[in-house]
């Protein structure tokens, strides 16, 4: 095996270059994976223009599908050659978060320099995917084997984008029948409203102002969709839900203007479920929250990892319950990640995701 790896790093606020770096040195409840399909995330665009902060040097990417190179010994269940997924958000199972039922929030306590958002490592505080080399944290709770019928763009939603848009259904708490409006239709928010169907949905209401982006929502399971570009989307929803508003609406871009909307559209004990990632303060609009009274319900989901989630929501896709592969609407290699990045942060030629290759 090489002792030099390529990898995307983040240079400073407007650059990611392709850097040679050691190729990790796993310890004992580690593995490392050789990526073979990696992909970009809204969120490495949000540390791309610093509008997140990671250390300069650090490799980015979350987003794993590769092969087993090497366990660390304490590393049971799996075997070298084996491929592999693991999820963008890969918690030790040990801390109080996680044993509270929090996986995502993996940090330690306050005393010791608690992190929101610990169980994120990969690309934030750890190297991350965007390389051809990749060391897995806690491989024993994190390594999702991924089944011999299922290609690598199949499964490459699955660590973040699949499981984060799940999250977002879920954490709505939609029950069989209930009216769902879904803000922002890039694959956070397509995904959002593939689980709001599978969750049992009666009326999914899909929002966006990209062609494209809103003739995949009818694919992923939406019943209407509104370009806000053409009509007052509150209005309008409003309108479809017969003046009641929607049981739930989940925000998937991390905007004020999103936000504002879903809260706007909510029944009295509606549940506003946030997915965005949010580079300036929000504010709350008084009589759109009904000064505190309407009971309703606004939070938030950083997406579950561990094996466990991995296994779940590949069965869906092996189910033939769900096809994300049309998300990929754009292939690029590592050595091409720059101008891959160029594309997915400037939305050009109509891009959902792109695979970045490192064969």
């Amino acid at each position: 095996m090489a002792e030099m790896m390529k990898a995307a790093v983040f240079v400073e606020p407007g650059r990611i270059e392709i850097e040679d770096k050691p190729v990790p040195a796993i310890g004992d409840n580690d593995a490392l994976i050789r990526v073979t399909t990696t992909t970009i995330c809204g969120t490495d665009v949000h540390i791309l223009k610093g509008e997140y902060p990671v250390e300069t040097g650090l490799t980015i990417g979350h987003e794993p599908v590769g092969i087993i190179e090497k366990l660390g010994k304490n590393v049971n269940g799996y075997r070298e050659g084996q491929r592999v997924i693991a999820g963008a958000i890969c918690p030790g199972f040990h801390s109080y978060a996680c044993q509270d039922g929090h996986p995502a929030q993996d940090g330690g306590s306050h005393a010791h320099g608690y992190k929101p958002m610990g169980g994120w490592r990969f690309g934030n505080t750890i190297d991350g995917a965007q390389a051809e080399y990749l060391l897995v944290p806690d491989a024993q709770a994190n390594l999702a084997p991924v089944p011999d019928e299922l290609t690598d763009e199949q499964v490459l939603m699955c660590p973040d984008i699949m499981s984060t848009g799940f999250a977002g259904a879920e954490s709505a708490n939609i029950k069989i029948g209930d009216m769902v409006a879904v803000f922002a239709q890039g694959p956070i928010g397509l995904s959002a409203t593939a689980g709001a169907r599978l969750r049992g949905a009666g009326l999914i209401i899909a929002v966006d102002g990209v062609d494209e982006r809103l003739d995949m929502a009818k694919k992923m399971g939406a019943d209407i969709t509104l370009d806000f570009r053409k009509v007052d989307v509150v209005d309008e929803i409003l309108k479809l839900t017969g003046g009641r508003g929607v049981d739930a609406s989940i925000e998937a871009l991390g905007i004020q203007d999103t936000f504002e909307a879903a809260l706007r559209v909510l029944k009295p004990g509606g549940t506003l479920s946030s997915l965005g990632v949010y580079s300036t303060d929000l504010s709350i609009p008084l009589n759109a929250f009904s000064a505190g009274l309407g009971d309703h319900k606004i939070i938030t989901s950083l997406c579950p990892g561990g094996k466990e989630r991995m296994r779940r929501l590949m069965r869906v896709i092996q189910s033939g319950r769900l096809n994300l592969e049309p998300m990929v609407t754009h292939r690029f290699s590592l050595d091409q990640i720059v101008e891959a990045y160029d594309l997915f942060s400037h939305q050009r030629d109509g891009v959902l995701k792109v695979a970045i290759s490192t064969a």
